[in-house]
């Protein structure tokens, strides 16, 4: 799927589609990339992130999209789709890791990236989308609530 990020004037057309086995560097350069570019020529691979990406690409419930601009990756986010008994038997998507590449944020493609995921969520019957984001994240958390999320729920996690 093609898009253009708002405020864009429609001067670059982006391709939104989940990732394959060729994007893992450059996905795991945006997850490293909190705050710089990181060059995913120089990001390691390894076994584990492989085990992962193979699951998740089995997994129909589960998929890593990418946003890619004349070939290169410049935003991604992982989707996983819950089945549940609340909304009426209806699936509820989660979706974590969103990044934009940091030389790349301020111009609409983060909102381009959320607005179709949440689009795929719609087509696939979803009736809810949720998220969690870290609580030292202020910008994220402007970011999320100017597109329409509201801050529901108190989370918690165990490590393990």
């Amino acid at each position: 799927m093609t898009a253009t990020p708002e405020g864009s004037g429609g001067s670059s057309a982006y391709l939104f589609r989940p990732a394959v086995r060729a994007d893992l560097a450059a996905v795991l350069a945006l997850l490293a990339g909190e705050e710089r570019v990181v060059d995913p020529t120089g990001v390691v691979v390894g076994e584990a992130y492989e085990r992962a990406f193979a699951a998740i690409e089995a997994d129909p419930r589960n998929e890593v999209l990418v946003l890619e601009e004349a070939g290169v990756v410049v935003g991604c986010l992982q989707a996983t789709y819950v089945p549940g008994l609340g909304k009426g038997g209806a699936e509820r998507a989660l979706i974590e890791a969103v990044r934009v590449r940091a030389d790349r944020r301020g111009g609409g493609l983060g909102r381009t990236l959320m607005g179709l995921a949440v689009e795929r969520a719609r087509g696939r019957g979803c009736a809810l989308v949720q998220l969690t984001s870290n609580k030292e994240r202020a910008d994220a958390h402007r970011f999320y609530a100017g597109l329409g999320f509201v801050p529901s729920h108190e989370g918690f996690k165990l490590a393990l």
